[in-house]
């Protein structure tokens, strides 16, 4: 009997681990580690995001997309005329294939970027 009061009490000695006297100290500075490198990370991203921007949008001016979503009007307006006379119904495909869908894609990526922008300040 007395064998398992001392199992039981030794039991009990191993499953509460000692408090040190510096554990706060100890945890406060994890914490502000992991902070410090979750700020980091989310600048970093964001930076990444900017560069990736400004590269995209230097590619849509050097490629002339404007001039050429332009004369993909003219060819759609061209297209439409003698799609309309196999198939009636062709109103979508003249809008998406108009330039209306570079403008709609366009819109969309704002407003996805105004979606990540309120995140953003959100967590702040």
């Amino acid at each position: 009997m007395a064998e398992t009061d001392f199992e039981r009490r030794l039991e009990r000695l191993f499953a509460e681990a000692p408090e040190l006297p510096d554990c706060v100290a100890f945890a406060n500075g994890v914490e502000r580690r992991l902070s410090r490198g979750w700020q980091t990370r989310r600048w970093l991203i964001g930076a990444a995001g900017v560069v990736g921007g400004v590269i995209g949008a230097s590619q849509l001016v050097l490629s002339n997309l404007f001039q050429r979503v332009e004369n993909a009007e003219e060819s759609a307006r061209a297209l439409s005329v003698s799609l309309a006379q196999v198939a009636p119904s062709t109103e979508l495909m003249t809008a998406l294939s108009g330039g209306v869908g570079v403008w709609v894609a366009a819109g969309l990526a704002v407003l996805t970027l105004g979606f990540a922008l309120s995140r953003v300040i959100e967590e702040i």
